[in-house]
């Protein structure tokens, strides 16, 4: 969702809250063991890049130390478990916004019902494979807490690597080459800037402007649905809400 930095603010407050509650612990060992599945079965975050970014995202919101070690193992297949695969899922939401779904799931046919229920539900419409995948990129995404000399900040982030930058209230967004995540993370930390959180997204490519409050609260409601599901893993848009719609309705 574009006005990414509001939008980031208020997900991660939600992500808070809901560790609190111990509801998104599930989510994160699903990609725990994913990544551990997809990265060859190598449980050292190390040398499995992803495992290391699902790790520093449990830890972040608190997760218990024998949670994280428990997905490990199944991921490693050292402790059974269930089988968990990832899927995508493409569509159109409320007002025409495109969407990719990422979700982990046992039950295929399941999920698939479900998603496609929440999308019909919300007056969308689930497509077919690379039907709005085309209108995203794949980046890196990096997430700086804000120094006092935001000016000087930026410049530094920019001379360290960042293709991009997005200033927030309490911190600044660092767009990367995917490939290069890793590398420019490692960077950002060897000259003291607080990574808040990396991770790879689907960053739109062209927006869909919504700017009336009541399609902008039917579009934040159906993309809460989606990412409330148990088996949803990330949740991406075209939408572009403003700030000032988004201050007014973060707790839709």
């Amino acid at each position: 969702m574009s006005g990414h930095s509001k939008w980031s603010t208020i997900k991660r407050q939600k992500e808070a809250n809901d560790a609190k509650r111990g509801q998104i612990f599930t989510k994160l060992a699903k990609a725990i063991t994913i990544a551990v599945r997809s990265g060859g079965g190598i449980a050292d975050p190390e040398k499995n890049f992803k495992l290391r970014l699902s790790i520093e995202k449990a830890r972040s919101l608190n997760m218990p130390k024998e949670n994280i070690q428990r997905a490990i193992d199944r991921g490693s297949g050292t402790k059974g478990g269930v089988d968990w695969s990832e899927v995508v899922y493409e569509g159109y939401g409320p007002e025409g916004i495109a969407v990719i779904v990422e979700a982990a799931t046992d039950n295929r046919n399941r999920t698939g019902a479900e998603i496609k229920n929440i999308f019909e539900r919300a007056g969308g419409s689930l497509a077919g494979p690379g039907a709005v995948s085309f209108q995203f990129k794949k980046v890196g995404l990096l997430t700086v807490t804000k120094k006092d000399n935001v000016d000087e900040q930026i410049l530094s982030l920019i001379d360290l690597g960042a293709q991009d930058v997005e200033e927030g209230i309490d911190m600044i967004e660092v767009y990367t080459n995917p490939e290069e995540l890793k590398e420019i993370k490692n960077r950002f930390e060897e000259k003291d800037f607080e990574v808040l959180e990396a991770e790879l997204i689907m960053k739109s490519v062209n927006d869909v402007s919504i700017d009336e409050a009541s399609k902008a609260a039917k579009v934040l409601k159906f993309i809460e649905l989606l990412e409330d599901h148990d088996d949803v893993q990330k949740v991406y848009s075209n939408a572009n809400i403003p700030d000032n719609l988004l201050d007014g309705l973060n707790d839709v």
